[in-house]
Parts: structure tokens; sequence; C-alpha cells
């Protein structure tokens, strides 16, 4: 059984997979296209972050920013390495929705990356209905991301 609830990010397992994450997107691509939100930007008050227990295990965490009155963006998705091909990020990412649709966004966006790397990620996304689009907010036009949409 999964728990998936609100983090402040207060909780040591927590820190130190959101740290994680940021470090392998930095040690995987260029500066300027690492678009990962760490500790401090998920602390941001236009952010909702959950993580997801099995137990006393946290097993991934998922992000969802305000970006206007009807859309948000997906921020920081992932699952800890040893649940992997466990549906971790498909129930946060139904949450995320979930929750997007309560506040009565009618749609919601986010960036990824292009490389083989994001295969899992973007056919994830695609299998909950994210489109590709072209480029949103403030994000460079950079042949390393890849950007999706969904309507709500």
């Amino acid at each position: 059984m999964i728990e998936i609830r609100p983090d402040d990010l207060s909780h040591p397992a927590t820190r130190q997979l959101v740290s994680a994450h940021v470090d392998e997107m930095r040690a995987g691509s260029v500066p300027e296209a690492v678009h990962a939100y760490d500790i401090d930007r998920l602390r941001d008050q236009s952010v909702t972050l959950w993580s997801a227990w099995h137990g006393e295990h946290l097993v991934g965490v998922g992000g969802l920013k305000h970006l206007h009155d009807d859309r948000g963006e997906l921020k920081s998705f992932r699952t800890h390495v040893d649940f992997l091909g466990r549906g971790v990020g498909r129930r946060i990412l139904r949450h995320a929705i979930g929750e997007a649709r309560a506040r009565g966004y009618g749609s919601l966006w986010l960036e990824t990356g292009t490389a083989a790397s994001f295969d899992a990620a973007r056919h994830l996304y695609a299998s909950e209905g994210f489109e590709r689009c072209g480029v949103f907010g403030d994000y460079p036009d950079n042949p390393l991301s890849a950007f999706m949409t969904m309507r709500l």
C-alpha cells in the first residue's frame, strides 16, 4: 500500500531523494538544460510537493507548481531507485492530476529531457494523456528539453 501525503521537505529521506535527483540531473546535462527544482525552490509557496511512502520507506516524490489561475506545472517527479517499475510514478502523477482538477486548472504542463534516460518518463506522461507541445513559460527553446501538456 502506498500512501501519498503533502511534504514540507523536513524529513531527511525526502531531502536526500530530492538532492539525489538534482545531482543526477546536473551530472547528466549542461547547466542551462537542468530545470529540476532543488529543495529551496520546492519550498516556494507556489509549489505543493507530495511524497509517497510504503510503510517507513520513501518511494517517490512529485510536485505541482501553480502557474496561473487555470494552469499548473509538474515539477521534480522522482521514484526511489529501489521502487522503479512498481507504479510509484504513475500513482503520484495521478494524485497531482487529481489535485490540479480540484484546483480548477484547465491544463497541466511539464518539461522533461529528450535523452534516452527520460524515455520512461515521457512514456508515462503520454500514457496518462500528455501530448508534446512547444516551449512554455520562461523555458528556453533547447533540443535537450521536451515539453508536454494535458487538457483537464
